[in-house]
């Protein structure tokens, strides 16, 4: 199975790192322009020199997520250049470790900023981008939830948060208007994944039986990797994925059944 995205255009929010800079990367193997955008500007110079070293064609900015003026910057450069984007990855997010587990010692700012941060990003590029696409008659909208966003557990507001994601999605999915342009909406929910530098890794590292405890959870024994996510969602921004419109696909070793 060949997926090729030649001649299409994506953006890849928070896509300097993990599973956004797999996913970069796998679109643009895959024949695809992209743009990717985080606000550290060390991981977007480092993302840039991975795609010039494989000769992939990739614009690198920084930007937040929740930023307006970056919002409004951001999303002039890619009309000005490209007119638009075929296929967008919401990708930045997170929030799953912020706070503390007791809601009563956690500010209500945590709520908000979460909710801003996985759910008004995702809307607002959505909304900026989709009538692009119903002038192209074709798009492909993917957003990285979470296994957390399909069932309980993990912190409440990051559970509100990814599960308002999967709505967002399923929502657009059934607009007719939408999917005559041969435009989906779609989730992938990952599991546990290992990304060096950020939670796993550190639990690894500073409490080893902690973390085998969690991994001993997970049917397949392991933590998945930004790849095995990234191949998901390059699946699903292709012509081969056409009747999938709102689904939300656990990438999770089979976790997500056993909570």
């Amino acid at each position: 199975m060949v997926i090729d995205l030649s001649g299409k255009t994506a953006l890849v929010t928070g896509g300097t790192h993990g599973i956004g800079a797999s996913t970069a990367l796998s679109l643009a193997t895959a024949g695809c322009r992209v743009v990717v955008f985080s606000r550290d500007v060390e991981k977007v110079d480092n993302i840039r020199k991975i795609f010039q070293s494989l000769h992939l064609d990739a614009t690198c900015l920084v930007g937040d997520v929740c930023d307006a003026a970056d919002f409004e910057r951001i999303t002039t450069q890619i009309t000005e250049e490209f007119g638009g984007v075929d296929i967008l990855i919401n990708n930045a997010g997170g929030g799953g470790r912020w706070g503390s587990e007791c809601i009563l010692e956690t500010d209500e700012n945590v709520w908000t900023e979460v909710y801003e941060k996985n759910v008004t990003a995702a809307m607002r590029y959505t909304k900026f981008f989709l009538p692009y696409m119903i002038n192209k008659n074709w798009g492909r909208v993917v957003t990285i939830s979470s296994i957390y966003g399909k069932e309980v557990g993990g912190r409440p507001w990051f559970n509100i948060a990814k599960t308002a994601q999967a709505v967002l999605m399923k929502n657009l999915s059934q607009n007719k208007s939408y999917s005559s342009h041969n435009i989906t909406f779609n989730c992938v929910a990952p599991g546990p994944i290992y990304i060096p530098n950020t939670g796993w890794s550190k639990l690894r590292e500073e409490k080893p039986r902690e973390f085998n405890h969690h991994v001993q959870k997970i049917p397949r024994q392991r933590l998945g990797t930004p790849v095995e996510v990234a191949n998901v969602v390059t699946f699903l921004s292709s012509d081969l994925s056409s009747l999938i419109n709102g689904a939300v696909i656990a990438c999770d070793g089979g976790q997500g059944v056993c909570l």
